[in-house]
């Protein structure tokens, strides 16, 4: 087992990595726990539920079992109030302890239901996706969408521990492994140039799930996150390079309707697209933004983003929560392994759009 240690103002926490982790998740539980809330989507408990069942059932603790629709676009206030519905009609106190088990979509809505249910209770997450075991699942980011953006509707809550089984993404569809590999190729791009050269030279092994090579990419990730939110909790300052790519991103997803793509198809594709953008304005080497390109489309994610309008991208764009004062702010790359944050006039986009942009791409 591999255990990254995460320390914030919020709290500090380990991640536990290690096949078969599910079988363990009774140790994760606090003695003082009264009672246990399963958050979950269909297809997870469908794979998985019979065996986190059993090994919830061995505290002895009631457990409520609260299923939620599966995807993107059920990120609502609506299945926050089913969340809320259920804990209250069980009757849950405060020394209840919340179990957030699949991927981003759960874990961020079991995260923002523990905030605030009972003004905060005790949460776990069991991250069931790539993405969610190398980026959602680390740093206490909880949060729900809006039909004006996404994820501006949440709060900074930190779980206990984050409880990572590599072995449950044998199940996944190949377009969740690529989705995930985006935040993965994020790290090296913005932090770990090293660590970017490994990604490029392993993109096929880890598309097909390498053991060794998807452990090292999950333990990686976290590392490097963990140092991240460490030093910004509240993403007041360095945290926000960890948005490299979801500027860009989050207006595809927006624009196109939550759920068409998945969130790391849009960050990979956002990615080449900030690329381009810091060749632009901060010199970063033409022959890099075709390295970044060749990644992205190694690990299957797009490389052309669906064709908004100029004008929908930037009132996409100006939603987004890294927007301040009115002003666009993007994470951009002065060189691989380098990251820093730029407010940037809606027109130095223009051209990044015009060949970032394909009407023929996946939409």
């Amino acid at each position: 087992m591999t255990i990254v240690r995460v320390s914030t103002p919020g709290g500090d926490y380990p991640i536990h990595i290690e096949a078969g982790r599910l079988e363990r998740l009774a140790e994760t539980i606090p003695g003082d726990a009264t009672s246990i809330a399963l958050i979950s989507n269909p297809v997870v408990l469908k794979h998985y539920g019979e065996a986190v069942r059993a090994a919830l059932g061995r505290t002895g603790k009631p457990v409520v079992e609260v299923e939620l629709p599966d995807g993107e676009a059920h990120k609502t206030w609506e299945s926050l109030n089913k969340i809320f519905d259920h804990l209250l009609q069980k009757g849950l106190d405060r020394k209840a302890v919340l179990v957030a088990f699949g991927g981003g979509v759960i874990g961020d809505m079991g995260g923002f239901a523990a905030a605030c249910y009972m003004r905060g209770i005790r949460f776990i997450q069991v991250p069931t996706t790539l993405l969610a075991q190398v980026d959602s699942s680390v740093g206490g980011k909880t949060a729900i969408n809006h039909p004006l953006g996404k994820n501006m509707i949440g709060a900074f809550y930190q779980p206990i521990s984050v409880q990572i089984d590599p072995s449950v993404l044998r199940t996944l569809p190949p377009r969740e492994i690529s989705a995930g590999l985006a935040e993965v190729v994020k790290y090296g791009l913005i932090i770990d140039a090293p660590f970017f050269d490994w990604c490029e030279a392993n993109a096929d092994a880890l598309r097909v799930l390498d053991p060794d090579a998807v452990v090292h990419a999950i333990q990686r990730s976290c590392e490097l996150k963990a140092r991240v939110v460490s030093q910004d909790e509240r993403e007041s300052g360095m945290r926000a390079i960890l948005n490299l790519g979801h500027t860009f991103g989050h207006a595809i997803e927006a624009g196109l309707g939550y759920g068409r793509w998945l969130h790391g198809e849009a960050v990979g594709c956002g990615m080449v697209q900030a690329a381009e953008l810091s060749a632009d304005l901060l010199g970063f080497p033409r022959e890099d933004v075709e390295r970044v390109r060749r990644v992205v489309e190694a690990i299957g994610c797009p490389v052309q983003a669906p064709d908004l309008g100029f004008e929908r991208w930037v009132e996409l764009m100006g939603h987004d929560k890294k927007a301040e004062g009115g002003t666009l702010r993007f994470v951009l790359m002065p060189r691989i392994g380098e990251s820093e944050c730029r407010d940037v006039d809606p027109e130095a986009l223009r051209p990044v759009l015009e060949r970032t942009v394909s009407a023929d791409c996946r939409s």
